[in-house]
């Protein structure tokens, strides 16, 4: 099957690390599907994406199994097919134990890793039936904690560990899992606003092209757990 009869889910993919990852999928020739909690920013990301490929905007929220369910049947009812699953929508809550409340601890987890969960968990029989992908955004701080980051470290240790799990519960059916795990990137996150001065870090496209890569891999071989981070960070 050439990748122009490929179809990919995209969630959170209507900005930053999404965002590029699509764009780089459309690229290849997929035909692309990007979630957002809001349905007029999935739609302005399709818009502004249509140049490169096929590509449709559906409103889904990871904190619910329903919602990603919904999301996912209706990318199997206008396309028939899941190939390529990026779990990638995340949020970023931090602080000290102390200030973190618990609406920001339940928000990160919810979306980050119970996100992931559903959101594969959805998929996963539409993925067993192409023999596809599923490739989650974790990041460095899932193996490296830090002061400030008890909710955020929490939530993508996790993702980092069931990726992980995931991948070893689907590779005899023909699934291959990876998870990618970012440092520094240049995106919104957190409330950033990108600038020039961000040009040392990660840029979205940056990921979109490892995910390529992945896609890419001789079958037989499986990068399952792949570390990035900025070349060259400013020194401290």
């Amino acid at each position: 099957m050439s990748d122009k009869n490929k179809i990919a889910l995209v969630t959170g993919g209507s900005k930053g690390i999404g965002y590029g990852v699509a764009k780089s999928l459309l690229q290849m020739g997929y035909k692309v599907a990007v979630t957002s909690r809001s349905q007029a920013a999935a739609d302005k990301a399709a818009d502004k994406l249509g140049d490169f490929g096929e590509i449709i905007g559906l409103e889904a929220d990871v904190r619910s199994f329903d919602s990603q369910k919904r999301a996912v049947q209706k990318l199997l009812d206008k396309w028939g097919q899941l190939d390529v699953l990026v779990a990638n929508a995340g949020i970023g809550n931090f602080g000290s134990v102390e200030d973190l409340t618990v609406e920001q601890w339940k928000d990160t987890i919810d979306t980050n890793l119970n996100g992931v969960f559903f959101s594969i968990k959805a998929c996963v029989e539409a993925l067993k039936k192409s023999k596809g992908y599923i490739i989650t955004i974790s990041s460095l701080a899932g193996t490296n904690f830090f002061a400030g980051g008890a909710a955020y470290n929490a939530s993508k240790f996790g993702v980092t560990g069931f990726t992980q799990a995931v991948m070893l519960d689907l590779r005899d059916k023909g699934v291959k899992v990876s998870t990618i795990m970012p440092g520094s990137v240049a995106t919104y996150f957190n409330d950033n606003e990108p600038s020039e001065e961000d040009a040392w870090k990660i840029q979205i496209e940056d990921i979109g092209e490892l995910v390529g890569d992945l896609l890419k891999m001789n079958p037989r071989t499986l990068p399952s757990k792949i570390e990035v981070r900025p070349s060259q960070p400013p020194k401290k």
